[in-house]
């Protein structure tokens, strides 16, 4: 039995009903019971031990810790640790004040409805997030069950499938999973339909292209025509290359600086789970092209900051990487950069003029790091023969910050 006062309960859609012997013991104990209206049924009205959880997050989280010391059971849908409040209350807690106690996940449950081997699944939630971070997910031959927020998320994600020139994919919406009312609806994404769909439900999707839709797959270097572009543009080969030295990884945080497109900060949210990044950015223009990448790229989450750098570099989450795409030469900028990169975290400086590679070779002798000059040529055509015709060269300079570094 467990003798922390904080004890993170799992239920299904039969909510109470559906707790095994141990846990209904810690219900039983509690003095307090918090958890949605849906894990409630019947007995809320008659024990005044129930309270429903409040929300926003922070208020519950507020809510929970006004009852330390207290002995507490939060009912949770599913598994507490799978996108639940469970794995929030670690930054809340310390880990012997509380304990978990799962039930079967919505993402188990409905891979064992689909016959679906849950490791080759990518599991996503848009429950309360935008629906929009489904775009990086989707490629030919995925399959992925994702938490809703209610019915009408379902034809959001079809409106996404068909924008996306994924009209042929499966939709498999699984309502009340576990629950006295669980039902299954079929359909094509471009048969999009509502009939039959409840608030309560999780999208299991057969991702499957059409013939002429584009294939944006998670690695870096996605078509230059994906984004949104005034040619300010960290081309495709050079931001491939870029990706791989400034090497997203999970949960950390780039700030790209002189954004453009947005094109670098975007893909490296998709190049890593959890990937964070600012976008500094102080044309109007570019702010609003980079606003509709993030949404048509899966990243909506991207942070962009309007204004001069490095003045706007003011309040903002310290950076693990640093991309520096514009004003490479500008010295002022550079420290205000170097100062703020992590021990241990990545810059790298691109630049294709003459006072840029000067600056960067200076940089390099101080700092240290490597050097490299990229030239990329792409097909053309003279009359009526071929070519290859050289873009601009790009020097690349990338260095790790060190502890001592200054």
């Amino acid at each position: 039995m467990s003798k922390c006062w904080l004890n993170v309960v799992g239920v299904t859609a039969l909510g109470t009903h559906s707790l095994a012997p141990e846990q209904q013991a810690l219900l039983d104990q509690a003095k307090i019971i918090v958890g949605p209206p849906r894990s409630l049924p019947k007995v809320r009205d008659t024990d005044d031990r129930f309270v429903v959880w409040e929300s926003p997050l922070d208020n519950m989280v507020k809510q929970i810790l006004s009852y330390r010391g207290t002995p507490t059971v939060i009912l949770a849908t599913g598994d507490p640790t799978w996108y639940g409040i469970g794995a929030t209350l670690t930054a809340h807690l310390d880990e012997h004040e509380f304990a978990i106690h799962p039930a079967p996940s919505a993402f188990s449950l409905a891979a064992a409805r689909m016959k679906w081997p849950l490791q080759n699944v990518k599991c996503v939630s848009v429950h309360g997030r935008p629906v929009e971070i489904l775009h990086s997910h989707i490629v030919p031959g995925q399959r992925i069950l994702a938490l809703t927020s209610d019915a009408t998320t379902v034809q959001a994600i079809a409106n996404i499938l068909n924008l996306r020139g994924y009209g042929e994919s499966q939709l498999t919406v699984l309502n009340a999973m576990g629950g006295e009312t669980e039902s299954r609806i079929e359909f094509l994404a471009k048969n999009q339909s509502t009939k039959g769909i409840g608030n309560l439900n999780t999208v299991a999707i057969d991702c499957v292209a059409d013939d002429r839709a584009p294939i944006l797959p998670p690695l870096p270097g996605l078509p230059d025509g994906a984004f949104v572009h005034d040619g300010q543009l960290t081309k495709r080969e050079v931001r491939a290359a870029t990706l791989a030295k400034l090497c997203p990884l999970p949960g950390q945080h780039l700030w790209d600086v002189g954004a453009g497109s947005g094109s670098v900060a975007i893909e490296w949210m998709r190049g890593a789970p959890r990937a964070t990044a600012t976008c500094f950015e102080r044309h109007v223009a570019r702010i609003e092209m980079i606003e509709k990448n993030r949404v048509a790229l899966g990243a909506p989450g991207l942070k962009i900051i309007s204004g001069q750098a490095p003045e706007s570099f003011q309040d903002v989450t310290p950076p693990d990487a640093i991309f520096i795409g514009g004003d490479v030469g500008n010295e002022s900028l550079f420290e205000a950069c170097w100062a703020a990169l992590k021990p241990g975290g990545r810059l790298v400086a691109n630049a294709v003029t003459l006072d840029g590679e000067v600056a960067l070779v200076a940089r390099l002798e101080k700092f240290g790091g490597d050097f490299a000059r990229i030239e990329v040529s792409h097909l053309d055509a003279i009359g009526a023969h071929k070519t290859l015709r050289p873009r601009m060269a790009v020097t690349q300079w990338n260095v790790t910050k060190t502890v001592g570094d200054e």
